[in-house]
């Protein structure tokens, strides 16, 4: 099997355990852990194995004038991004978790637009419009009553501060991952997540009940820090080591395939009509979106 075909399914599988930690994460919260708890768990067990490899990688030090850069961007993607998303899984639903994360290439153009001037063509410009409609009416209409989606609309706000933030991330940690070695940099962004979560997530954290979890539990756990957190960038990794970025971007748009038929088939959620309708503009408005202008010739 050729490098390049290896890749395509390290990309695929990536993107796969994307969708399946929609309804997994939700699986534990908050009967086991609470939101807060679990991201304090995460970016620890992360933090220890990306420390663990780094050892493989070159020996760089993160110069003086990167530090605030690299600070800001452990706050984004390792503290404000995570905590928002698991305490929106906590209050909505799996399907709306996948369909909502989706909006992230949205906001990465809107971001790019008013902090670095990147022009927006028509194009884009209808596809964000299109996405934002299908995002407002998954947040506004998409309520039900079920007792483990105490506050959907609100959980649904919170994807949207996931999404936001993560945007932000890739925006702020483009110069770094352009300098520095992934091992080095995750390992680094990693840790100050670490510290920056430690007084946030401490109280949620000391309550687990850790002797007593049952296996069903622990093993989903163990999924969100080693598959979710830790093997997706390996994974992605080595993607862009044989594959274009916007190549490896693109199996993003499968993740919410991945993430509503897993949910479907184990019985954590449903789809019904406004779920459908919002799925299908999200999904069009990023379409339009990542789609590139035709270059003029001649």
């Amino acid at each position: 099997m050729s490098k390049r075909a290896l890749a395509i399914i390290a990309a695929l599988g990536a993107t796969l355990i994307y969708g399946l930690n929609h309804s997994i994460a939700k699986g534990v919260m908050p009967t086991h852990i609470r939101p807060f708890g679990f991201i304090l768990l995460r970016v620890l067990g992360a933090t220890l194995l990306f420390w663990g490899i780094s050892f493989f990688g070159p020996k760089e030090k993160i110069d003086r004038k990167d530090w605030i850069r690299l600070v800001l961007c452990a706050l984004f993607g390792m503290v404000i991004n995570m905590l928002a998303f698991f305490k929106g899984l906590e209050l909505s639903t799996p399907i709306n978790s996948a369909v909502l994360v989706t909006t992230t290439p949205i906001i990465v153009v809107v971001l790019s637009a008013i902090l670095i001037k990147e022009k927006i063509h028509w194009r884009r410009g209808l596809g964000i419009l299109i996405g934002l409609v299908g995002a407002i009416l998954l947040i506004l209409y998409g309520s039900e009553i079920r007792q483990d989606a105490p506050n959907i609309p609100l959980g649904n706000m919170l994807f949207l501060v996931n999404a936001i933030f993560f945007g932000l991330y890739l925006i702020f940690a483009k110069k770094l991952i352009e300098k520095y070695h992934p091992f080095t940099l995750m390992k680094w962004l990693f840790l100050v997540g670490l510290i920056i979560n430690i007084p946030i997530g401490y109280q949620q954290f000391s309550e687990v009940a850790w002797t007593t979890l049952p296996m069903d539990a622990i093993w989903k756990m163990t999924f969100v820090v080693i598959g979710t957190t830790f093997c997706t960038y390996l994974f992605n990794v080595f993607a862009l080591t044989q594959l274009k970025a916007s190549t490896v971007s693109s199996f993003t748009y499968l993740q919410p395939l991945f993430g509503i038929l897993f949910a479907i088939l184990i019985g954590a959620d449903h789809l019904s009509p406004v779920k459908i309708g919002a799925a299908f503009l999200v999904l069009l408005g990023v379409y339009l979106v990542s789609k590139l202008p035709k270059q003029k010739t001649g």
